[in-house]
């Protein structure tokens, strides 16, 4: 059987593939195996002789090193935002006061905020008495009982 003669332009192809696979699909996976197709078309240029076990051998190691590195970096950056609330709608409201809507029973009631109606938890309170908010879980909040 004969060896398939793997040259350096087909690594940047398929380098070239993964981009496009990276733009059109969501998350940020396929843009480090393109990045590992350029560089092992790169060695495969400098190196030509190289065979194609060690080639992908290369790209494999390349590959899993560029994306390890990127998940310590990614988690270790995390970029500022001017609205840091912005896909956390409950977590704005947190330290806010509010009349209750619906008296806490069992540990369960419900607020009004603005125009939108919260199931709250806590201690027990009657009908219009005021809370805090103090946590969210998930699509309910936390509350304590403020004393006037």
């Amino acid at each position: 059987m004969t060896e398939v003669d793997f040259v350096f332009w087909y690594w940047w192809i398929i380098a070239l593939v993964c981009l496009v696979v990276e733009i059109l699909t969501p998350g940020f996976f396929f843009m480090w195996l393109a990045a590992s197709g350029l560089v092992t078309g790169a060695i495969v240029f400098f190196i030509p002789m190289l065979s194609l076990n060690s080639q992908i051998f290369m790209f494999s190691v390349f590959a899993v090193a560029a994306i390890i590195l990127w998940r310590f970096y990614g988690k270790k950056v995390t970029p500022e935002s001017d609205q840091p609330f912005l896909n956390k709608r409950g977590a704005q409201y947190i330290g806010r006061v509010f009349n209750l809507h619906e008296a806490i029973e069992n540990g369960q009631g419900k607020i009004k905020v603005d125009d939108s109606i919260w199931k709250v938890h806590g201690e027990d309170c009657d009908i219009h008495t005021k809370v805090k908010v103090v946590g969210v879980r998930g699509t309910v909040f936390d509350v304590k009982k403020v004393k006037e």
